[in-house]
């Protein structure tokens, strides 16, 4: 009998470069036809492993059925090209992933059963080494999310997260940091507190997101005066050399599943407990810090809405803070309206200027809060007695060397530049007499990110009015600010349409 087997083709095919955003979601795109698709039997959707010399990657198949790519050709997102390091027409060898047996600890939770240290260590492994996919990230997140972990699941998730990346270690204590909780617009006082803390003495390596929900983060921010984007080594230099850094965490592997699962709460539009209070302390932990102050803003419309639920939080962060290393401090503040007079990440760097240059018309709100909360990281390092921090760390504002470390922390990073301006503006006015008896942080913060806010850095608003001021009809309320005439439409339909995002009743 003749042997008329014939060898198998190999699973390779020759990579273009298409350009694709899907921001950090790896995918795959290959040609209905293409001979490896149809004898590998992917179908749209189907996880794919991607191999390249040394490198594998795991990335969501979208299936081509147009001329955009040869029967012999396989295209990457530009998340999925940077991943695998890879050039234009190499080969690339394609399969499938193994089965992701850590998914079942994620059907056990979704079924309500709690997940010890082990099964939360594989699922944080799997996560960070790209074998879920978005669907797969959405069910885990779906499944921890409101008051469905419980503090040792916490702990768990936490130090999983802190052991899933990097970890810095400054060879000294303390080590201090200054985060807020979230959920209030224009509340940018990392940008005050690290210079504060920094022109004192103290090592202040902060290490900040960009925005996830709201219109700027704090490294949106700082990214309009100087650049973020730095990687270990450079974060060491700066700090070494000035105390203290602002810099963007994403470009850093520092509880990389952190990353990774923000971007699905993003679409998904969930932020939980204890995935928030992981997502927080695994940063810190990351990053070094010893020492943590923890701005907890509470209204109706901020993050965390009442006193009932700021106990709860700030229980839960002290003692999961504590199980992994780290003395936290919580800071209850006032949430009911937005800080400063600004709104997205330019606008709200020229309100933080404002401050640091000691101008008139610097918004005091802005300025206390900050004062008080750098008070306090002075005070947790013990190196200030109690009840001294806010008057020390007003004596360093007023007399200009937070100021001064400031442009050296900006110089040390690259260079400051002044934020940019936008070209197109409106003016919002009162339809009616009124004294202002509520803002809503979460519309207003809408309107900034209609406006283009934070991929559009000039971008938001600018608040002329706070709560308890009366106006008259036709006076200014805000100013909405865009880099382009329809981004500026779109926020101002929006307006139209709510008309109660600043709450007006009769002046008594």
């Amino acid at each position: 009998m003749n042997d008329v087997t014939q060898p198998r083709r190999p699973r390779s095919l020759r990579l273009r470069r298409l350009g694709i955003d899907t921001y950090q979601e790896a995918v795959i795109y290959m040609h209905r036809d293409c001979y490896v698709c149809r004898s590998e039997g992917f179908d749209a959707q189907a996880r794919i492993q991607v191999e390249h010399s040394h490198r594998s990657i795991i990335a969501t198949l979208n299936v081509i059925t147009t001329d955009l790519l040869a029967l012999d050709e396989v295209g990457l997102s530009e998340a999925a090209w940077r991943l695998l390091g890879a050039q234009e027409g190499d080969q690339v060898v394609l399969s499938h992933p193994a089965p992701v047996e850590s998914l079942s600890h994620v059907r056990a939770k979704v079924y309500g059963k709690r997940l010890d240290a082990a099964a939360m260590g594989v699922i944080i492994q799997d996560i960070v080494a790209g074998r879920y996919s978005d669907v797969h990230l959405s069910a885990f997140i779906t499944a921890c999310s409101k008051d469905r972990l419980d503090r040792q699941e916490m702990v768990a998730l936490t130090q999983a997260m802190i052991e899933g990346g990097e970890r810095l270690d400054w060879g000294r204590t303390p080590v201090m940091d200054k985060h807020s909780v979230g959920g209030l617009p224009g509340n940018r006082t990392t940008l005050l507190v690290v210079p504060i803390v920094a022109a004192y003495g103290l090592t202040i390596p902060k290490t900040s997101s960009r925005a996830i929900t709201s219109p700027a983060g704090t490294a949106d921010t700082m990214e309009t005066v100087a650049p973020v984007d730095l990687d270990i080594a450079d974060i060491r230099r700066v700090v070494e050399r000035e105390g203290g850094c602002i810099a963007w965490g994403g470009a850093l592997r520092l509880s990389p599943a952190d990353d990774i699962l923000i971007r699905v709460e993003r679409s998904l539009d969930l932020d939980s407990e204890g995935q928030l209070i992981a997502s927080v302390l695994s940063k810190k932990a990351a990053a070094g810090s010893t020492h943590v102050v923890l701005d907890m803003p509470v209204g109706p419309t901020a993050k965390v809405r009442t006193p009932e639920a700021a106990e709860t939080l700030s229980d839960h962060l002290v003692e999961v803070g504590r199980a992994v290393g780290l003395e936290v401090r919580v800071i209850l503040t006032d949430g009911s309206q937005p800080v400063g007079r600004r709104i997205g990440p330019a606008l709200e760097a020229r309100d933080v200027l404002s401050v640091l240059r000691g101008e008139e018309d610097a918004p005091r709100d802005l300025r206390e809060r900050a004062l008080l909360l750098a008070g306090h990281v002075l005070e947790l390092s013990s190196r200030v007695p109690p009840g001294k921090g806010q008057i020390l760390a007003q004596e360093i504002l007023d007399d200009g060397r937070a100021w001064r470390k400031f442009q050296a922390i900006c110089e040390a990073q690259g260079g400051m530049r002044e934020p940019l301006r936008a070209p197109y503006t409106h003016v919002v006015t009162a339809s009616r007499a009124g004294r202002i008896v509520r803002m809503d942080n979460r519309r207003l913060a809408r309107v900034a990110k209609l406006a283009g806010a934070p991929n559009a850095p000039a971008a938001g608003l600018e608040l002329h009015t706070r709560v308890g001021t009366i106006v008259e009809k036709g006076q200014p309320l805000f100013t909405v600010h865009a880099e382009a005439p329809g981004e500026l439409a779109y926020a101002l339909a929006y307006v139209e349409t709510n008309p109660n995002i600043l709450q007006m009743e009769e002046p008594t």
